[in-house]
């Protein structure tokens, strides 16, 4: 590859991708040919191989085994001929036994070889020749014990001489399987030096094609793209009015070429991002400023609005006592209905400032038992739970991070829903279920209540959202939109179940982390900050 190609001469217009093919097309041909050379050396290396392991090794020791068998049989059958006890035939009766497993292993080992198998087939006639002879007449013999047997004592110069022939025909055959296995270890260890040779060859032309490769891409690719780099870094630097010039490659100086035009386009965009940041700055310093009127109102509303309610409801409480023997009936309506009206703004107003603090005041990260927070809920709510006669029944509740208070809030809220949104003519039934889910917790609060209708199963969460009269079940419709806004700032989701009934069942996740060790001031504060329960 040229070292600096500039847009002339005739590779002016080969691009980067055509280089590398090129480059890469050359090196695959030839890793190909290396390849296919050093398959067939270690082919021929591994056929060696296995023919000295697995044929001519074998065939040498299992002619040798063939050898002990006949050699056994041979004193059995010389030892019962010259004592008449039949217990000398033993080594006969083995021998013959092995003769068999030797036979079976050695011919399959000598099929491919015509030497071979000549000379089993003449160690087998010399054998089945001295057997005929000699070992199958003595052994069927009788003989009175401890006097040799006639026919062995008659043919003992004739069996020597036919075993002999038999050690002969063995000596010749292990003769020519030692030969057969030096020729071929031999022929394994040039094998496995031209191997060696092929594969020091392959090693050696690789590094040289890595080499060429190296360098072919440090001057075709990697320098041109180096020198573009300082290009762009005079520009990243602030010299935006620095041209970027490149060499190369086709592909590389139209890079260049889309990088300066990358570079105007930057010098366009400048003033406008300056005009941006300036308006977000603005927009940054009225939000700082709404968000501090927003601290201001909650102030005045836990202080200033909720001191003229109090002496709205106090006066009017005691305009009723002193002067109540001279105000007809409906002079006490007024005031029961001026009274209660003071104390349902007074409760609204508690009930928006705790909904607006949700994440904001409160939001203390730590491990927080649920076990604890439902136990805690349950005592705040006895009163309630006695009246009701509810009966709650739960799963175990796992230790999740989050905030105590707010955790504590959502779990009030939901139970004495569930307890406020009974039927008259049962008592409530509560079960609150937890389970794992991969990377959160599932939990479900289930109730035999009223119900919630699937049309406004998206509707209970909106704040100020009622679906019954404040005269027959008391609220201000704060307390699940308040819900939903614990839940989803701890990262989780909240839902009615649609196709649950009779009652209602509200499932909501928290995510499953793991929770770290807990301390004593942490579970003391889990149990203290389990909030108030909410309408």
């Amino acid at each position: 590859m040229p070292e600096d190609v500039r847009g002339q001469g005739p590779f002016s217009a080969w691009t980067t991708r055509r280089w590398l093919l090129v480059g890469v097309s050359l090196a695959l041909a030839v890793l190909t040919a290396l390849g296919a050379l050093g398959i067939w050396a270690l082919d021929r290396s591994s056929s060696l191989t296995a023919q000295l392991v697995d044929v001519r090794s074998p065939a040498l020791v299992d002619s040798v085994r063939l050898e002990a068998a006949l050699v056994n049989q041979e004193t059995g059958v010389r030892g019962y001929g010259l004592s008449g006890r039949r217990e000398f035939l033993d080594p006969y009766t083995q021998g013959t036994a092995d003769e068999r497993t030797a036979l079976g292993r050695l011919r399959p080992l000598v099929r491919g070889d015509s030497r071979a198998a000549a000379d089993l087939d003449a160690v087998l006639r010399a054998a089945a020749a001295w057997q005929q002879l000699i070992a199958r007449p003595v052994a069927a013999a009788s003989a009175t014990p401890g006097e040799p047997v006639p026919i062995a004592t008659e043919r003992a110069d004739e069996g020597r001489a036919s075993f002999d022939r038999v050690r002969d025909a063995l000596g010749v055959q292990q003769e020519h399987l030692r030969q057969a296995r030096v020729t071929a270890g031999t022929e394994l260890d040039a094998a496995v030096r031209l191997r060696n040779r092929v594969f020091t060859a392959i090693a050696a032309v690789i590094v040289l094609l890595a080499v060429l490769v190296f360098e072919g891409l440090r001057r075709g690719i990697t320098r041109p793209l180096e020198r573009l780099g300082t290009e762009v870094r005079q520009v990243t630097r602030g010299r935006f009015d620095h041209p970027v010039i490149v060499t190369g490659p086709a592909d590389l100086r139209r890079l260049g070429g889309d990088v300066e035009a990358m570079r105007r386009r930057l010098v366009e965009e400048l003033s406008f991002a300056e005009r941006a940041r300036e308006l977000l700055a603005e927009q940054s310093a009225e939000l700082r400023r709404s968000n501090a009127e927003l601290e201001q109102f909650a102030y005045v509303a836990s202080h200033d609005l909720q001191e003229p309610l109090r002496k709205v409801s106090s006066f009017t409480q005691l305009l009723q006592r002193r002067y109540g023997d001279q105000l007809d009936e409906r002079a006490d309506q007024y005031i029961a209905f001026a009274v209660d009206g003071a104390n349902r703004m007074q409760t609204l107003i508690n009930d928006l400032l705790a909904f607006s603090r949700v994440g904001r005041v409160h939001n203390q990260q730590s491990t927080v038992d649920l076990e604890r927070i439902a136990d805690a809920t349950e005592e705040a709510l006895s009163v309630a739970l006695e009246e009701s006669g509810a009966e709650i029944t739960r799963d175990p509740l796992p230790t999740v991070v989050g905030d105590a208070t707010q955790l504590g809030m959502l779990w009030q809220n939901l139970i004495s829903n569930a307890v406020k949104f009974r039927r008259p003519e049962r008592a409530p039934r509560i079960h609150v279920a937890a389970r794992r889910d991969g990377d959160l917790w599932r939990f479900s609060v289930t109730d035999n209540g009223i119900g919630i209708d699937p049309e406004f199963a998206e509707k209970v969460f909106v704040i100020f959202q009622r679906l019954h009269t404040k005269d027959a079940y008391p609220g201000n419709g704060i307390g699940l939109a308040m819900c939903k806004k614990i839940v989803e700032f701890h990262g989780g989701a909240i839902a009615i179940d649609p196709e649950y009934g009779p009652g209602t069942r509200m499932t909501f996740t928290l995510p499953a982390r793991q929770p770290e060790p807990e301390t004593a001031s942490t579970a003391a504060a889990t149990e203290a900050e389990a909030g108030e329960p909410r309408s």
